[in-house]
C-alpha cells in the first residue's frame, strides 16, 4: 500500500492538479476516449464523410464531458452534505446525550482490547476534546471520513481529461480537415492512436488501483475495442437500412 501511495503521489507532482484527483483523471480519461472512438467507429461504419466525424465526434466530447463531470459534480457535493449532515448530529447528541455517547466511546475501545484503566483513560482522553470525540465517532462508529476533494474541482478535473483524451480518436480527422490525407487510412491512424491513449491511461489506472499494469492495459484496451466494434457494427447495418 504505501510503494501504492508513493506512486500516485510522484504521478501527482506531474500534473497540474492534487494527487487526490488522478482518479478522476484516469477514469475521465478512459470515458472520453472509449466514448468518442464509439462514436468515430460508428459513423465509420455507416460510411459518413469526414465532417460528420468531426461533428459528432466533437458533440460527444463536450456534451458527455459536461455529462460526467455534472454527474461528478453532485456525486461528490452529495458525500460531503451526507458527511457534514452526520458530524452536526454527533455534535448534538454529544452534548445532548453525554453519558450514552462516553459509553459508545467505551465500547468502542473495550472491542479493540483496551480494558481497566488504560481504556479509561483512553475514554477521558478522547472525551476531554469535543473534536477529538466526534471525529472519532465518525471513524469509529458510522465509519465515515471527510473526502478532501472539492465537488467543483472534481467535475473540472473529470471534463478537461474527458476531452483531452476523448480527442485523441479525432485528431487524425481533424488534420485531414485541413490538409487533404485521403479518407482510405483515417480509422486505421484512429484506431493506433486510441489504442496508444488507452494503453497510457490504462497504465495510471494499474497504478491507481495497485495492480499489475499490464491487467490495467489489457482491460483498457479491451473495453475500447468491444465498445468500437459494437458501434462499427451498429453504424454499418444502421446505414444498410436507413441510408
Amino acid at each position: 500500500m504505501e510503494h501504492s501511495e508513493s506512486r500516485i503521489h510522484k504521478m501527482g507532482n506531474k500534473l497540474p492538479f492534487g494527487q487526490e484527483y488522478i482518479a478522476e483523471f484516469v477514469y475521465g480519461g478512459i470515458d472520453g476516449a472509449i466514448t468518442t472512438f464509439a462514436v468515430v467507429a460508428g459513423a465509420t461504419g455507416a460510411k459518413a464523410g469526414l465532417e460528420w466525424v468531426l461533428i459528432f465526434g466533437f458533440a460527444n466530447l463536450i456534451a458527455d464531458g459536461f455529462s460526467m463531470s455534472v454527474g461528478n459534480f453532485f456525486s461528490v457535493k452529495s458525500e460531503r452534505d451526507r458527511f457534514e449532515k452526520h458530524k452536526a448530529i454527533e455534535y448534538w447528541e454529544v452534548d445532548n446525550l453525554r453519558e450514552k455517547e462516553v459509553e459508545e466511546i467505551r465500547e468502542i475501545y473495550e472491542a479493540k482490547g483496551f480494558k481497566g484503566d488504560l481504556l479509561e483513560q483512553v475514554v477521558g482522553v478522547i472525551t476531554a476534546d469535543k473534536d477529538i470525540w466526534v471525529d472519532t465517532m465518525m471513524k469509529e462508529e458510522l465509519e465515515m471520513t471527510k473526502d478532501d476533494k472539492t465537488p467543483l474541482k472534481t467535475a473540472f478535473v473529470t471534463f478537461v481529461s474527458f476531452n483531452l483524451i476523448g480527442l485523441i480518436p479525432l485528431l487524425i480527422y481533424l488534420f485531414s480537415a485541413f490538409v487533404d490525407l485521403g479518407s482510405a487510412n483515417l480509422f486505421i491512424v484512429s484506431c493506433f492512436a486510441t489504442g496508444f491513449g488507452l494503453t497510457v491511461v490504462g497504465y495510471f489506472k494499474s497504478k491507481v488501483n495497485d495492480k499489475p499494469w499490464v491487467k490495467g492495459v489489457i482491460e483498457t484496451l479491451l473495453l475500447g475495442g468491444i465498445a468500437a466494434f459494437l458501434a462499427y457494427f451498429a453504424g454499418d447495418v444502421l446505414a444498410h437500412y436507413f441510408l
